[in-house]
């Protein structure tokens, strides 16, 4: 008797390495820890597998999981040639993907829809960066592949997903509740909901749901530093910097989180921390950066990576690493490297160079394209984040008003309000801690970093 997975397609392999990988499988979808570890065994049961190559191949890539990804490409070549027919149109979309070409992923899912970590691939949440830079195509994916999942909690949280990208939130938290109901620790679910919360700005019903889950029903969640990282956000936007703090020395820590969440989560937050009117003494982002490694940094395998490196690199006032990426990417196969990341990181390079108004402009003209990194809307913000603290700093007052109207017309956010009472009174007063000013130094090597409130240039 063949081999088969949870959603009924052939696996050319043992039943030992099957269960393996199914497993794996299971707990990737579902976002719980273990998932890499178990998917490593089965290529460990079976050497000859080819999808369990593949997919660590793909967790490399995407998740920063410490494996040789040529090696695992190859043995996939390798040994799909004795797979299935399913299985070699997996492996040859996992590999272009790999290369940035999403046509084969594509038409894959379109024959086998219910291939569901190709699928999750396809719609970017919390696991994966999308394949298109379109986010209707993405949901115009999902939404073809749903029907052959029927009821299946793991689609519903999914769609749950979907859902709130298409700012349909009643529908979002109806969706994620039912996927809840039948599957408490869902991911998928989990993130779904928590984005509704954020978005509406339901700040405190928002993080008592959060911090209930993180402790309950997500706690074996191998994500675990993201959820943290929303709740983070609510308090955030609630202006409750000691909560804040208090978070990040328990839940946040760079060296707690798995692969690049440590960059992804615990670097972000820590900038959107310091850039927040009245925050003082907000950890530095020394630790982000050695946890993630250079590579990552100056070589983001993501348009998604590529975003959250060029702000850590602005964080720690790295124009030479800014510089590096920013090249990097201006040659990369991937037209978003090429056309987003590449003029962001010369964006912030400005803006580390103490050109802030000249910063400014730049992030304003990509502002129409940002939806492209991937990601989310909470998390793609953090570049509208960044060129209102430059606004503020060459004191351009007004225009930082208009985005910050815009921000509050989205949802309540009282730290928005704070931002705007400062552009309103032109006396902004983003205080920052002595490890970020010397990325807004006045003129380039000008003197020691300053830990003065942030003035017009």
């Amino acid at each position: 008797m063949r081999c088969r997975d949870a959603y009924d397609y052939e696996l050319t392999t043992g039943p030992l390495a099957a269960d393996a990988y199914v497993g794996g499988i299971r707990d990737l979808l579902r976002l719980r820890s273990g998932a890499a570890d178990r998917i490593a065994a089965s290529v460990a049961l079976d050497p000859t597998f080819a999808v369990g190559h593949a997919a660590l191949a793909l967790l490399g890539h995407e998740m920063c999981v410490e494996v040789d990804i040529a090696a695992r490409l190859a043995d996939a070549r390798l040994h799909a040639a004795r797979a299935s027919e399913r299985e070699r149109s997996h492996v040859h979309a996992i590999e272009r993907h790999l290369v940035g070409d999403p046509a084969p992923l594509v038409a894959h899912l379109a024959s086998y829809p219910r291939d569901a970590l190709l699928l999750s691939v396809a719609m970017p949440t919390i696991a994966f960066a999308g394949v298109t830079d379109v986010p209707e195509q993405a949901w115009r994916i999902a939404e073809d592949a749903a029907p052959a999942y029927g009821d299946d909690p793991w689609i519903t949280g999914l769609m749950a997903f979907v859902r709130q990208e298409q700012r349909r939130f009643d529908d979002a938290m109806e969706l994620s509740c039912r996927s809840l109901a039948a599957e408490p620790s869902g991911g998928h679910a989990a993130h779904a909901r928590t984005h509704a919360h954020y978005e509406t700005g339901d700040h405190a019903a928002g993080l008592a749901w959060m911090d209930g889950w993180i402790l309950g029903d997500g706690a074996s969640t191998d994500s675990l530093t993201h959820f943290s990282w929303h709740a983070a956000l609510h308090e955030l936007s609630i202006g409750d910097l000691a909560a804040v703090r208090a978070r990040y020395e328990r839940q946040l820590q760079p060296r707690q989180a798995v692969g690049c969440r440590a960059l992804v989560d615990s670097g972000s937050l820590l900038f959107r921390w310091a850039i927040t009117p009245d925050a003082t003494d907000v950890p530095p982002l020394a630790e982000v950066v050695a946890v993630t490694g250079r590579d990552v940094l100056e070589r983001p395998g993501t348009a998604f990576l590529g975003l959250h490196a060029a702000v850590a690199l602005l964080a720690t006032g790295d124009r030479a690493g800014l510089r590096d990426l920013a090249a990097w990417c201006a040659h990369h196969p991937s037209p978003t490297h090429r056309e987003v990341v590449a003029p962001l990181a010369t964006a912030l390079g400005l803006l580390a160079a103490g050109r802030s108004s000249a910063a400014a402009d730049r992030l304003a003209a990509l502002a129409s394209s940002t939806w492209r990194l991937g990601g989310s809307d909470a998390q793609r913000e953090i570049v509208e984040e960044a060129r209102i603290a430059a606004l503020l700093r060459a004191g351009r007052y007004d225009e930082a008003r208009q985005v910050l109207d815009a921000r509050l017309d989205r949802r309540v956010s009282p730290r928005d309000r704070a931002w705007r009472r400062s552009a309103a009174d032109q006396a902004a007063r983003i205080l920052l801690p002595s490890t970020l000013m010397s990325t807004f130094a006045n003129a380039d090597g000008a003197g020691p970093p300053s830990t003065a409130p942030v003035v017009a240039e």
